[in-house]
């Protein structure tokens, strides 16, 4: 039975660089058919449904849309909303009262269950609809999914960040610690080592929340790094948690926030990197010592966008609206990887994305347990793009001493 009616697409969660690819090839493929009526964008997302604020992007140009694509950051605004299911009901009101027949929503496994709640709205109320899940989020931390639009593009910033701060760090040596997003997966935070060339390049260590977190052996470890070659670059999810399973950074602070997930925040605050800091200094006597943290610079920094994150993100999109409108199915978008390297896309049922969390595999953690194999390395590479930028390094030979000491 061909389905007639609009077309509603949304954007949830963080932004990443390439989640307009995503929004845009769904529009763009979804106008292409007959029994469209029309195609709406909603306004800050699940938000923007509820309070019925929709932009009719039927009447978007095609050359703007393209525009918009190129742009990190969600085009259509965003929202942290959590719908319950008295919620989900609401939301599903407003699109029957609209004749909504497709709904799109680009986000990670939370968005993921607002979809499959939605549906099932629909479903009781024997509504013909079809709702799917459209993947994004730069943890890469969607099950399923060999990995998600949006990493490629944040993992290839945080290698070049790196890459940059090695320069300086071996210009002016020290202890560096940068602080990475990622709370239950280390994905991310792992890309850094891309941005290592040479033998004695940083990040020499990386941790990450898939490995129980003791100070006494990273304060070794640092120490070890630095007796070594001089100066010790770090890499460290914002996530890393002890035995107990409780995140070191929640241990600094009086008054613990929490989103509307449940989720502790742990980004917006130097907190952990000043921690780790002052361990090292005290510990270890290390005067020059500092920290960074990269909260919201990685997801939507402008001119640091993976080539192949922007080619999948847009046909994550695009395969979208072929499954719910050709094949009248439902579901949620995954990419698998397919010899070396290649994708194919496939549609797997809601229930098997929402609310789950993947992390890094054993296979791509050092047995150290402060860095990762060349497996990871492998699986990443791709995933950042062409031409990742390198540095070099002056080859001319020293000059013999006159005056010698």
């Amino acid at each position: 039975m061909e389905l007639r009616g609009k077309v509603l697409v949304a954007q949830g969660g963080g932004p990443t660089a390439v989640i307009n690819q995503s929004m845009v090839g769904a529009v763009l493929e979804a106008r292409k058919f007959p029994q469209v009526t029309a195609v709406y964008g909603a306004v800050n997302g699940v938000e923007g449904i509820m309070n019925e604020e929709f932009v009719d992007l039927t009447r978007e140009t095609t050359h703007n849309l393209e525009l918009v694509a190129q742009t990190p950051s969600s085009g259509l605004l965003s929202t942290r909303v959590k719908p319950d299911e008295a919620y989900c009901r609401k939301l599903f009101d407003v699109m029957k009262a609209h004749d909504i027949r497709y709904f799109f929503y680009v986000g990670g496994n939370d968005s993921s269950d607002t979809v499959r709640i939605v549906n099932d709205e629909a479903k009781k109320a024997n509504y013909e609809f079809r709702a799917i899940h459209i993947p994004k989020t730069i943890d890469n931390d969607l099950v399923e999914n060999d990995h998600t639009p949006g990493f490629g593009s944040a993992a290839r910033f945080v290698a070049q960040a790196f890459a940059g701060v090695n320069l300086d760090n071996r210009a002016l040596p020290g202890v560096y610690i940068g602080v990475v997003m990622g709370r239950h997966a280390g994905f991310l935070t792992a890309a850094s080592i891309l941005g290592k060339k040479y033998p004695d390049d940083g990040p020499h260590l990386i941790y990450l929340p898939e490995v129980n977190f003791e100070m006494d052996k990273f304060l070794k470890d640092v120490k070890d790094t630095y007796e070594k070659f001089g100066r010790c670059i770090v890499a460290v999810s914002e996530g890393i948690q002890d035995a107990d399973g409780t995140a070191i950074i929640t241990k600094l602070m009086d008054n613990i926030e929490k989103d509307a997930h449940g989720n502790v925040q742990l980004s917006g605050t130097g907190a952990l990197g000043d921690l780790l800091v002052k361990e090292v200094k005290n510990n270890l006597g290390i005067s020059r010592v500092r920290s960074d943290t990269f909260g919201y610079l990685q997801r939507s920094f402008l001119g640091c966008v993976s080539d192949v994150d922007q080619r999948e993100a847009r046909e994550v999109g695009e395969k979208a609206a072929q499954f719910a409108i050709w094949d009248n199915v439902d579901g949620s978008i995954v990419i698998k990887r397919i010899g070396d390297y290649a994708v194919d896309y496939k549609l797997v049922p809601l229930e098997m994305i929402a609310a789950k969390t993947k992390h890094m595999p054993d296979e791509f953690i050092n047995e150290e347990r402060n860095g990762v194999t060349q497996a990871f390395v492998n699986y990443v590479r791709p995933l950042a793009g062409s031409d990742l930028p390198e540095a070099h390094r002056i080859r001319a030979p020293r000059v013999e001493k006159i005056i010698k000491k």
